[in-house]
């Protein structure tokens, strides 16, 4: 009787657990439901001044420049479109056929391929890897006074010259690290996103959010920093603490992770062998490191904007396709990107292999391996573009924006600059460029506020709350998707982490920017 029991045992099937895709399915599903979308929202324009900035009043309806089976084929080009796709200065279409600027993700896609290029040939020496197993015995239990400085390193950058994009360059650095000194991986890559998330949240003088908003707006990017510098103190301070509390209790309990310490089962890279924590670096380890310290170092100099920054002017910028401002440089800066960041890690890579005395073949494979590795995040980057193509040439942006202006008009101080903050999240998840939506929003809200008695100033702070707030979970942000996929954290249990300090950040925002307008 017991056997007839176990055989049925063993021939009832087995339910499968619920998994949430990837972040690849995650984006195609997210990219079809906004096409739907589109489909339902009307195309429709509005009238713009000779600086191209949207006047307010002047939106229409129009007839939709897309027959359906033009639909069709914009979902379909989607990621190719997201790649690079060029769009047309004067009729704003994107199209790979086109002539004008870039609007795909290419640059950031070359960028990621050759910083995993440099990861590959600077990894194959192991001296990262007994610098951090050396360093973890140092730190012993001190981990979390590295997170706290990371975190605010990436946060002031953030803050004040836009960091976000560059973080990629990190998770080789410090995921080791961090699971060395007993974190997770999800520790690891949320010290890096929110660190940097929170500072543009919180943005004080960053050029590329503040300085086109003020610009838009007709303010001086000084104008409101009181506030802006508060809330900054404050939701760093609170992203923290956050991401500390989960760290120690991760490192007293391991069974408390929400990603576990293993690396996920379809991942076909071999385990590398153990480090000697004792061993001493060699010769050629310490100057790889070197080499190593110096490439990311200048790749933070070279894409700050310094003379944005101190010279505290205005004027319109684009972040995500050239880097430049409409301040005259400074004599030292470099003004790089994507471009030159590229070459940067792949020269780098080819010094570190030739410092090594790898020879050409080991070089070339190396840097080929690594470049591939990156190509699950290239995907999902790509994928995030295309849904902001969908939007764009569809149409169907204006009428969202001017549903947000219909919203808010008329509102009393305190509720018009709630109302700011709020409308601008779910615009933020279509338009995740700061200078993009700035340029768009500002022109129509700046006005409005005049009307409700609030400061074009906390309009702008407002503003800058509710982009930074979709920013942070946004899975159109390549900041978010694109970090998780380097740190192979799952989207859904970014979002189990995440969602308790976005509520905190939410209603944060909510009393300080209500109290400010009251105050006012």
């Amino acid at each position: 009787m017991s056997t007839k029991t176990e055989e049925g045992a063993a021939q009832s099937p087995v339910k499968k657990k619920f998994e949430f895709p990837g972040a690849v399915t995650m984006l195609a599903i997210v990219t079809v439901l906004v096409w739907v979308a589109a489909l339902f929202i009307p195309a429709g324009q509005f009238g713009v001044d000779a600086d191209g900035s949207p006047i307010p009043g002047s939106f229409e309806t129009v007839t939709s420049p897309l027959t359906f089976w033009e639909r069709v084929q914009q979902l379909i080009l989607s990621p190719v479109n997201g790649l690079y796709g060029v769009q047309d200065s004067l009729t704003g279409f994107v199209d790979t056929d086109n002539i004008g600027r870039l609007f795909g993700s290419v640059g950031v896609v070359l960028f990621i391929m050759a910083l995993g290029a440099f990861i590959s040939v600077s990894f194959a020496t192991r001296s990262l890897e007994t610098a951090v197993s050396q360093l973890a015995t140092k730190l012993g239990d001190k981990g979390w006074l590295l997170i706290t400085v990371i975190m605010v390193l990436f946060s002031l950058l953030g803050s004040t010259m836009g960091f976000s994009v560059e973080t990629f360059g990190f998770y080789a650095l410090l995921i080791p690290l961090m699971t060395a000194l007993g974190y997770d991986r999800m520790v690891a890559a949320t010290m890096i996103i929110l660190g940097a998330l929170v500072g543009n949240l919180a943005s004080t003088v960053n050029p590329f959010s503040i300085g086109v908003a003020s610009g838009e707006a007709g303010v001086s990017i000084g104008d409101g920093i009181v506030l802006r510098v508060i809330l900054w103190i404050i939701l760093t301070t609170v992203a923290v603490v956050f991401v500390l509390r989960y760290a120690a209790k991760v490192k007293k309990d391991p069974s408390a992770s929400i990603v576990g310490f293993d690396v996920d089962e379809d991942d076909e890279e071999e385990p590398a062998e153990p480090v000697d924590v004792d061993g001493k670096l060699t010769g050629i380890q310490k100057l790889v490191l070197a080499i190593t310290g110096l490439t990311f170092g200048l790749m933070i100099f070279s894409v700050i904007p310094w003379s944005s920054i101190f010279g505290a002017t205005t004027g319109p910028a684009e972040y995500d396709a050239y880097h430049v401002t409409a301040t005259e440089p400074y004599w030292f800066e470099l003004n790089w990107w994507f471009p030159q960041l590229a070459m940067l890690f792949i020269l780098a890579a080819v010094l570190v292999g030739i410092v090594a005395k790898m020879g050409e073949k080991k070089i070339v494979s190396l840097i080929t391996r690594g470049a591939g590795d990156m190509v699950g995040p290239a995907i999902v980057i790509l994928l995030a573009r295309g849904v902001s193509v969908i939007m764009t040439n569809t149409e169907t942006l204006d009428t969202i924006l001017n549903a947000m202006e219909s919203l808010v008009n008329g509102a009393s101080a305190g509720v018009f600059a709630i109302l700011v903050m709020i409308v601008n999240i779910p615009l933020a998840f279509l338009i995740p460029s700061s200078s993009g939506h700035a340029t768009l929003a500002m022109p129509l809200l700046a006005p409005l506020g005049d009307f409700a008695g609030v400061s074009r100033s906390l309009v702008i702070t407002a503003w800058q709350m509710g982009h930074g707030l979709m920013l942070m979970v946004a899975p159109t942000n390549v900041v978010v998707v694109g970090g998780l996929a380097m740190a192979k954290v799952g989207y859904d249990k970014f979002l189990r982490f995440v969602w308790p300090l976005l509520a905190i950040n939410f209603v944060i925002v909510v009393v300080v920017i209500g109290a400010a307008a009251i105050l006012e």
